[in-house]
């Protein structure tokens, strides 16, 4: 199969649009499918810079990594790398009264660490903190590939692609870092943070379409990524931040949420949202929580109407009704008059039809995993 359009979603390329509703969704900065209709409601966020300077003093804080660390899902992107005033390191720097460098990048591995952001350290620094290593796997390729219909994915090869590197090239990577980082800022206190699990065993979103076994094996990936950091971390000298244990009971489609599920912009996806970062900030730094929440604005709703619709658009993008797609959607037993029916209907500016169309194409998928055993 050929997932491109649908892979676009959480990597940010833009893709050709098919569906009506285009006048309801937009697609600013390369993002494809990005909704903007819940953000208008929200305050404009400070900068990062000012946000975390406020009430600074001399204790130097760098923040490096990736998305994770950019608070990325806060729905508060500053510039190209992210860098949200409601990220971790932000809430730390505000509540501390810390000078922040936010070196952090949505996107980054541990290459981008080495290349574009440890050039900040210097002996002067008090405080690194980082979270790095998951698109190394990665990460958003796998989530997507295992995000879509039985049928088309390859769930299972994206997840031992991704372990393989975690076991064969990630252990000498993660040593360079923090070779560099001990390098860099010899006398500072470096913490390094692990990754919250993702899933609770259920799939609440009908775009989706992860099997329990999927996310099993994807939250085992990320236990099993843990465990590489925190052995790298304490060897080196170095504190391990581990978010597993505040993230309980707040992973996606849980009652409280500390963790996005499929939003709106895409980019925003399967990331800890602002109460996500603000559980993040606490276990970086015990006691910042109070502090944090108590200045924190709530992450701006999206109406039903246009989250329907966005995630009818979102599924055109899969391109379902492809000759490649129907052709395998044949081979595994379902009618390509039916997908091309859904997608007909999906097409729809009808809240009502397209919500109808996204149920019965998740049954078509929990029937798939019935008569072909669970994926992942």
């Amino acid at each position: 199969m050929s997932p491109a359009r649908h892979r676009a979603m959480l990597t940010g390329v833009k893709t050709p649009r098919r569906s009506p509703l285009t006048t309801l969704l937009a697609a600013p900065a390369g993002l494809a499918l990005a909704l903007t209709a819940g953000l208008s409601a929200q305050a404009d966020p400070p900068s990062p810079d000012g946000a975390a300077s406020a009430q600074a003093n001399d204790t130097s804080y760098v923040a490096l990594g990736d998305s994770f660390s950019a608070g990325t899902g806060t729905r508060a992107s500053t510039d190209d790398c992210y860098r949200s005033p409601y990220g971790y390191p932000a809430l730390i720097a505000n509540a501390q009264g810390l000078d922040l460098d936010y070196q952090a990048c949505s996107g980054a591995t541990t290459a981008d660490v080495l290349n574009n952001q440890v050039g900040a350290l210097s002996p002067q620094t008090d405080l690194v903190t980082m979270t790095i290593g998951g698109n190394d796997l990665g990460f958003a390729d796998v989530i997507t590939e295992c995000a879509l219909p039985g049928w088309l994915s390859n769930c299972t090869g994206a997840i031992n692609g991704g372990l393989s590197v975690l076991r064969t090239q990630l252990p000498a990577r993660y040593d360079a870092v923090l070779g560099a980082i001990d390098s860099g800022a010899p006398s500072a206190d470096v913490r390094i943070g692990g990754y919250p699990l993702l899933f609770n065993g259920k799939d609440c979103n009908l775009l989706t379409f992860f099997s329990g076994s999927e996310m099993t094996r994807l939250n085992a990936a990320t236990h099993e990524l843990n465990t590489l950091v925190q052995q790298k971390t304490t060897g080196a000298g170095h504190t391990f931040v581990d978010p597993r244990g505040a993230f309980a009971g707040h992973a996606v489609c849980d009652n409280v949420e500390w963790i996005n599920g499929l939003s709106w912009p895409i980019v925003e996806s399967f990331h800890p949202n602002r109460a996500g970062n603000v559980g993040y900030a606490e276990v970086f730094w015990p006691g910042t929580a109070g502090a944090a929440t108590s200045s924190m604005p709530a992450d701006a709703a999206t109406s039903r109407a246009a989250r329907v619709q966005a995630e009818a658009d979102a599924v055109l993008a899969m391109d379902l009704d492809s000759r490649a797609n129907l052709r395998a959607a044949a081979g595994a037993g379902i009618s390509p008059a039916t997908i091309t029916d859904l997608v007909q209907r999906l097409d729809s500016a009808d809240a009502e039809v397209v919500t109808a169309a996204l149920e019965e194409l998740s049954v078509l998928d929990e029937r798939y995993e019935a008569r072909h055993g669970a994926r992942g």
